[in-house]
């Protein structure tokens, strides 16, 4: 396989990864502003559980602590706390720190169904699935690199919204959190914070019509095919 071969199947998976983590793990599981059929649910996890190494349990925790504490003691990854090159390079180990805490992760998911593959010990190593996929796709060592290259950024992507997008960009609504649609294009609609932190149960990020949420067509089209349902639109109705 060529390399530019290998250069775009590493980004479509990790684009794959990025629209599954903000409609399954954020809009979905965590805030609930949506519903997905079972079966796309449980591919979507697969998938991210393959590719990404992400408990989503452990994930939805970690962020519905990061909005009840936005900003303030208690914030696990707060760029005002923290620094914003801190956890623009070090948001895992936050991440990580947090996730760990069972305690905390049951106080924060107490209404947490957990799937099918929730139910399997030790699937947070299904990254190592992943892996085996990219080894058997592009070899042995271009394989290794293109999952670290494929995890690398993904975790970046993620940093960039928990750091940057607290300090650098527009306020439409009054929260420390920032829109940056240039961020927003990279993670299927998660820069546009500001307005996911003024209304975080709303399946769509955009509120402005120049402001673009590409996770949103998705919904859409899934909504159409009777594959979800939009529980909340909240402020984005209006848009």
């Amino acid at each position: 396989m060529s390399l530019l071969w290998m250069i775009v199947i590493t980004l479509v998976l990790l684009q794959t990864s990025v629209f599954f983590t903000t409609i399954y793990l954020h809009r979905c599981k965590t805030h609930k502003g949506l519903e997905l059929n079972p079966v796309v649910g449980f591919l979507m996890h697969l998938e991210l559980s393959l590719f990404t190494g992400i408990v989503p349990r452990q994930w939805a925790a970690v962020h519905r602590k990061h909005h009840h504490f936005s900003d303030k003691e208690g914030d696990p990854h707060s760029p005002y706390l923290y620094g914003m090159w801190t956890v623009l390079f070090g948001n895992y180990f936050f991440y990580r720190k947090v996730a760990r805490d069972k305690a905390m992760v049951r106080k924060y998911t107490p209404d947490w169904k957990p799937d099918a593959l929730d139910k399997i010990p030790g699937l947070q190593f299904g990254a190592l699935g992943g892996l085996a996929i990219f080894m058997l796709l592009f070899g042995v060592w271009w394989g290794a690199a293109a999952w670290l290259t494929h995890v690398t950024l993904y975790i970046f992507l993620n940093s960039s919204i928990n750091s940057v997008c607290h300090m650098i960009g527009y306020r439409t609504f009054d929260n420390k959190a920032t829109n940056l649609q240039s961020i927003a294009l990279l993670t299927a609609g998660e820069g546009l914070h500001n307005n996911h932190h003024h209304y975080p149960t709303s399946a769509r990020f955009a509120v402005l019509p120049r402001e673009i949420d590409l996770a949103w067509p998705i919904i859409r089209l899934l909504e159409i095919c009777g594959l979800a349902k939009v529980q909340q639109l909240g402020l984005a109705k209006a848009a």
